[in-house]
């Protein structure tokens, strides 16, 4: 297990997760300039097995991740896709058939002990077995078959950040491998989008000084940016220990639009594309409630909401947004915390590899 980082004690606070936010524009370059060819290969590879269907473990943010692969697989590849209970097979001990079944788990350190013994049951089941990790001398790495690494250079910040969009870029090279294609060229701008981004982190603060006495969050969105939605609370509540709900904006309106006032924000991710088309009507929905509603995304969007922070999204890929969507809220989720005088560094009772079993 790796030891939990501990900054130097005259460490401004936050200074680990500031570093390896801004660390992002240049994780994304190596990885598309050092990895893409293993990534390229490995999905070659498992192309030519031909596997019927596919199924994504992990735990955490990598969840979030996983979920990003889901649709990517579903929609680029045409893979039918789950995501797997993995208590089926460490509590349960269930045995499944999984012939003809790609499982790719990913996660940040490949330590977790259900994780890796998801995947050697999955290994022993028949399956095609993939990790996507951090590490590549992990026991995860070790227990599949194929390994793909982010390349995002050691994490010490408790909050995952750059292995994030280092896991997303990865699931795209990989699933654009997996038709044959590249991915590079359109990936190609997110280096220099990204830099862009975190220059502009006084927007942010000014978001965060609005926000930072707010006592619940909700955050929503559709399509590939739903997974967007998930982690930007995952980090709110991990950070600023924000109660923070997230949802799809098709299941906001089954029920939870009834919490919906004017009274805590709504923060919506609108991609430029069709899932931004489809959440549109829950804009509205949100609008006509009154609701404090929060836009991450294409300016025309953000100039008809409460508050927003556009996005340089012009000529992106739908399918590629969410690696500059969560960018805005990473920042966002470390300016509250500050904001609200606790550091981002040390979230309590937070370990940098949870002992899931």
């Amino acid at each position: 297990m790796q030891a939990t980082p501990v900054a130097p004690p005259d460490a401004p606070p936050g200074r680990l997760m500031a570093a390896e936010m801004a660390e992002q524009p240049a994780v994304l370059r190596r990885l598309l300039a050092e990895g893409a060819p293993r990534i390229r290969e490995v999905a070659a590879r498992i192309a030519a097995r031909r596997p019927r269907f596919v199924l994504l473990t992990a735990r955490g943010t990598s969840d979030n991740a996983a979920l990003y692969g889901k649709y990517l697989l579903e929609i680029l590849v045409g893979k039918p896709c789950g995501l797997t209970s993995m208590s089926t097979t460490t509590a349960y001990a269930a045995q499944q058939d999984l012939a003809d079944c790609l499982v790719i788990t990913v996660s940040q350190s490949g330590g977790s002990p259900d994780l890796v013994a998801s995947t050697k049951a999955a290994r022993a089941g028949g399956a095609i077995t993939l990790a996507v990790t951090n590490n590549a001398d992990s026991p995860l790495a070790e227990a599949a078959e194929f390994h793909v690494d982010v390349l995002a250079g050691p994490e010490r910040a408790l909050p995952a950040t750059k292995t994030y969009t280092a896991e997303l870029l990865a699931l795209y090279l990989f699933a654009e491998g997996l038709r044959g294609g590249d991915g590079t060229a359109a990936a190609g701008r997110l280096p220099e989008l990204a830099t862009r981004i975190l220059a502009r982190q006084d927007e942010i603060r000014q978001l965060a000084a609005r926000y930072r006495f707010a006592e619940r969050m909700v955050l929503t969105s559709r399509g590939y940016g739903y997974p967007t939605a998930k982690e930007a609370a995952l980090k709110l509540m991990e950070t600023s220990y924000i109660p923070a709900l997230s949802y799809s904006g098709a299941d906001l309106l089954h029920g939870p639009l009834a919490m919906v006032d004017n009274i805590f924000p709504v923060i919506a991710i609108v991609t430029d594309g069709r899932g931004g088309e489809a959440l549109q009507p829950v804009l509205d929905r949100l609008k006509d409630r009154g609701a404090d509603l929060v836009v991450i995304g294409p300016s025309a969007q953000v100039a008809a909401a409460s508050a927003g922070f556009a996005l340089p999204t012009d000529g992106v890929r739908e399918e590629l947004q969410p690696i500059l969507e969560i960018i805005p809220l990473q920042l966002l989720a470390y300016e509250v915390t500050l904001a609200r005088g606790q550091d981002p560094d040390a979230p309590r009772a937070l370990a940098k590899v949870t002992e899931t079993r």
